[in-house]
């Protein structure tokens, strides 16, 4: 028996293929919330008729209990660590202004802990082991009591050894004090995470032993053919002879692939296929969360123009896009107007290494599903992501244009990259990359940040060569409109941090006075991630006066993304516009690129600074102190 299909707009699920799917939890998380008329009246509906709900909990007062159970996602049983035996954990909805109470309990047999990733509230309450405080003893409850003071889309997790891996994470919804500027008819959250039966701690030895352990899509003789055939023997040597110099290849694009993750969106498998039940033609409000350990998502819904409306929980001036990528917990915002009378539509999140993908569908019936859109190419990085792009008016790449069209670029925006005929260049185990060919392709502009100021007293910081460090970017370059490796010049719209646009002026916000600048920094090989080649356990606190507006700067030596988190406060994304802002709490550092981003430190306390990649934490962290 199969669930009924509509020609040629969905594809058929078995019974025993939805069942197992179905099975992955007690209270299996397929059908997230439902806000009418843009939180008119506060109430969640689930409407799916016999699906299991989203746990929902609402209120001042919450009660969530951490302990192992069984789960079966891909067939074979596995023991996870669930909040009140959910994956996800329940989606927590707060009301701003509130005071709120959260009391957590640890039935695990070892500590345990709950961050609330992007909240801004006392240090105390932050759920950092070692920093805020000693983390939850098993048997014990630790109280979490504050001040909700913002609104938006955010998320929890643990904050200790891998327990955001095997399941200890939830979405938090914070319903606005005033009405905000967002309609919607309906209202869905759409966490979107990674599972593997093998053990975290499996996973992080097998790294330890190859960075590359979990990519099976290495070149071949065949591929080596191919360039020949396309570029003539001379330049495909000459490029085969530079990337096998490399700690990496130019497809390592995420340490652990679909070899052993399944991706899930609101805890299901593509199997099990989550779906949102909406009334045709009404506005519906996606709350995407990257709640992943260690997987960038490129999401899209074929058919269907997307309107991202707010970033990690602030508004932003409303921008039409086909797609957008999220990176590890980041948060956006959609506003989308199916129209699911025609035809069923899919919610598709492709990992950035094509590896597998999470899909939920938007329809009138739950047992009517979207097809599986087709996946993306393999993407295969270029010089501009190993920061080399020397001219970016005239780029071009093994597999695509390192440009970007028109529907990337910036209007009204001109801001030319000084020194921009100038070779990006990176030094990789003593070999000097700064004679490589130029490529070519169409963007004919970079956007930088505005009123940068190079006389900014810097702030001093140690520095450390050694094996901590493999490679250096010579030149890196601000990439605010590169949409990254795998979505240039794809024939999509693609989001990009350069289209973020606070909702609310920052014309009267204070410039920064000083300005710390960081390096990320890794051995690909040896799998040794850190901050100025200095790993977390032998580098002092970065300390910062209470009040004082500092700009960061990242400067990425490495080629991979790295979603930085500073804990406690606000990062203000310098895109260029003076004007308007945006404020995240995690931001990409593409790779070989820098980024800016101006922090009022306005918190008092000890907090967590680290990239969210879970593999990489350990390395690439640093406590905070403001003082």
């Amino acid at each position: 028996m199969t669930l009924s299909t509509q020609k040629n707009t969905q594809h058929t699920v078995g019974r025993r293929q939805f069942v197992k799917g179905m099975a992955l939890t007690t209270v299996a998380a397929t059908l997230a919330s439902q806000i009418p008329n843009a939180f008119a009246n506060n109430e969640f509906i689930s409407h799916a008729k016999g699906l299991p709900k989203q746990p929902i909990l609402r209120g001042t007062e919450f009660d969530l209990t951490i302990a192992e159970q069984r789960i079966n996602i891909t067939g074979t049983p596995r023991i996870a660590t669930l909040i009140n035996g959910s994956l996800a954990g329940p989606t927590l909805v707060f009301q701003e202004g509130d005071t709120v109470t959260l009391r957590v309990k640890n039935e695990l047999s070892v500590d345990s802990s709950i961050h609330w990733h992007g909240l801004i509230l006392p240090y105390e309450m932050d759920g950092v082991p070692g920093i805020s405080f000693d983390g939850i003893k098993p048997g014990e409850t630790f109280v979490y009591q504050f001040k909700v003071q913002q609104s938006g889309t955010y998320w929890y997790h643990s904050h200790s050894g891998f327990q955001e891996q095997t399941g200890v994470y939830g979405a938090i919804v914070i319903l606005p004090k005033k009405e905000e500027p967002v309609e919607a008819d309906h209202d869905y959250v759409i966490q979107l995470s990674d599972w593997s039966d093998t053990p975290p701690e499996k996973l992080y030895a097998n790294l330890k032993k190859m960075g590359d352990y979990y990519n099976f899509n290495q070149r071949t003789v065949g591929d080596f053919w191919s360039e020949i055939k396309e570029k003539g023997f001379s330049q495909a040597w000459q490029d085969r002879k530079m990337w096998n110099s490399m700690p990496m290849s130019d497809r390592d694009l995420s340490d652990i692939s679909g070899a052993t993750y399944t991706y899930l969106m609101n805890g299901l498998s593509p199997n099990a296929h989550w779906r949102a039940v909406v009334d045709s033609g009404k506005k519906v409000r996606l709350r995407f969360i990257n709640a992943s350990a260690m997987t960038f998502f490129d999401v899209r819904i074929p058919g269907l123009k997307m309107t991202v409306v707010a970033a990690d929980g602030n508004l932003i001036q409303p921008v039409k896009v086909d797609e957008f990528r999220i990176g590890v917990a980041e948060t956006y915002d959609v506003i989308v107007e199916p129209d699911t009378q025609k035809q069923p539509y899919a919610i598709f999140a492709q990992a950035i290494d094509r590896s597998g993908y999470a899909i939920g569908s938007l329809t009138t019936d739950a047992s009517q599903l979207a097809e599986v859109p087709e996946m993306d190419p393999y993407p295969i990085l270029t010089m501009t992501d190993m920061g080399m792009a020397h001219n970016m008016a005239n780029m071009s790449s093994d597999s695509e244009h390192d440009g970007h069209s028109s529907g990337n670029k910036m209007a009204g925006m001109n801001h030319a990259m000084p020194n921009a005929s100038k070779m990006n260049s990176m030094d990789h185990a003593g070999h000097n990359m700064a004679q490589m060919k130029p490529m070519k392709g169409s963007m004919d502009h970079m956007i930088v940040p505005m009123d940068m100021n190079p006389d900014l007293p810097q702030i001093d910081v140690p520095r450390k060569e050694g094996p901590q460090i493999d490679m250096r970017a010579k030149n890196p370059q601000y990439r605010l409109d590169d949409p990254g490796v795998g979505l240039r010049n794809n024939g999509r719209k693609v989001l990009t941090y350069a289209d973020l646009k606070n909702l609310y002026s920052t014309a009267h916000e204070p410039k920064p006075t000083k300005e710390l600048v960081l390096h990320l920094t890794g051995n690909m090989e040896r799998y040794m991630w850190s901050i100025d080649g200095i790993t977390y356990d032998e580098a002092p606190p970065l300390e910062f006066k209470y009040g004082e507006r500092i700009r960061i700067t990242f400067i990425n030596d490495t080629m991979m993304n790295h979603p930085m988190h500073l804990h406690g406060v606000w990062s203000d994304l310098e895109t260029g516009d003076e004007n308007h802002i945006p404020r995240k709490h995690t931001v990409v550092v593409q790779p070989g690129s820098k980024i800016s981003y101006r922090v009022t430190m306005d918190a008092r306390g000890d907090w967590a600074y680290h990239c969210h990649l879970l593999y990489h934490m350990m390395g690439m962290f640093r406590r905070v102190h403001i003082r």
